[in-house]
Formats: C-alpha cells, sequence, structure tokens
C-alpha cells in the first residue's frame, strides 16, 4: 500500500469533519430524529444526484459533485453512531461528544480501509468516479434489502459494513476528484 493513501484518507475526511462539525454547530443533532432507514434514503438521494449529473454532464442546481460525496462520507458517519445509539437516548447532543464519536467512526472506516486496500493493491487508484458512485449506489440497494428484511441476513455482512464501505468509496472519490496523487 501506498504511504500517502492513509494520509490523503486522513485530509478527506478532515474537511468532512469540518463541514460536519460547522453543520453541528447551526443545526445541533437534529439528524437524531432520522431512522436508518430514512438515512439510507439520503446517500441514495446523493448518489443518485451525483449519478445523474455524471450521465447528464450537467449540473442544474449548482453544488458540486465534490459536495454531494461529503455528504455521504458525513451521513455514512451518523448513520454509524445511529446505529450504536438507542430510541432513548438524548435527540440533542453535546457536540463535542459527537464529534468523538464522528472520529471514533471514521477512524475505524480508516482501518477497514486500510485492511481491504492491503488485499486489493490499491486497485481504487485506477478506478474511475464514476464507478464509485455505481459501488455506492449497489450498496445503498444491498442496504435496503438487508433493512426491509429486519436487519437479517444469511451469508452477508451487515448495515454497519455497507455504511462504512460507502464511507470509504466516497473517501475514493474525493481524493480522485481533487487529483491529490499522481497516477
Amino acid at each position: 500500500m501506498s504511504k500517502d493513501t492513509p494520509i490523503l484518507f486522513d485530509y478527506s475526511i478532515a474537511k468532512c469533519r469540518e463541514i460536519f462539525s460547522k453543520k453541528t454547530h447551526d443545526y445541533g443533532t437534529a439528524w437524531r430524529i432520522l431512522r436508518p432507514i430514512s438515512i439510507t434514503d439520503q446517500i441514495f438521494i446523493k448518489a443518485q444526484r451525483i449519478r445523474s449529473i455524471e450521465d447528464k454532464k450537467e449540473n442544474k442546481v449548482g453544488e458540486s459533485i465534490e459536495s454531494e460525496f461529503i455528504g455521504i462520507v458525513n451521513y455514512c458517519i451518523i448513520a454509524l453512531i445511529q446505529l450504536e445509539l438507542k430510541d432513548g437516548d438524548d435527540m440533542e447532543m453535546d457536540p463535542n461528544a459527537v464529534l468523538k464519536l464522528y472520529d471514533l467512526k471514521a477512524s475505524l472506516c480508516k482501518e477497514l480501509m486500510v485492511t481491504k486496500n492491503h488485499d486489493y493493491g490499491e486497485a481504487w487508484r485506477d478506478m474511475r468516479v464514476s464507478t464509485y458512485t455505481d459501488l455506492i449506489l449497489m450498496k445503498i440497494l444491498r442496504t435496503k434489502q438487508i433493512e426491509d428484511k429486519g436487519g437479517k441476513t444469511l451469508i452477508s455482512e451487515g448495515i454497519d459494513a455497507n455504511f462504512s464501505d460507502m464511507l470509504n468509496y466516497a473517501v475514493f472519490a474525493l481524493i480522485r476528484i481533487n487529483n491529490f496523487y499522481n497516477k
């Protein structure tokens, strides 16, 4: 594995975290009201918009594809946090506590990325950004299937693993979009 991959991951996550932190300041933890299925749908909306822009080669709303991938990262972390919290937990959370949870979930996703990246030999570096979009959409469809089955699977990874994979694909897309490395 290239030594810069974890650094590029950290840089991208830091950018996402900054936006998450500012939104937490502005909105608090209003996202706590969302059920996991609603978070899945929010990620779907963002990924579908990216795919639509990629296919049409036109962006009428003006928000960049990069900002949508940042949104996917942040919604994946929200989903991972929500899966851990209970319905009876406070809706409004201390911003510092939320950022600690954010950092924990991002760290776990980074560990997963490092492990998989070792086995896959940095294949992500040669993939197209549009492929990350498709992989995220596929993971969303898989997540919806698992959610529709009450979270029960026979052989597949759980919902949390899908959110972690989606986050990592979105980070790879951010790295590629921002041209953080030379091929």
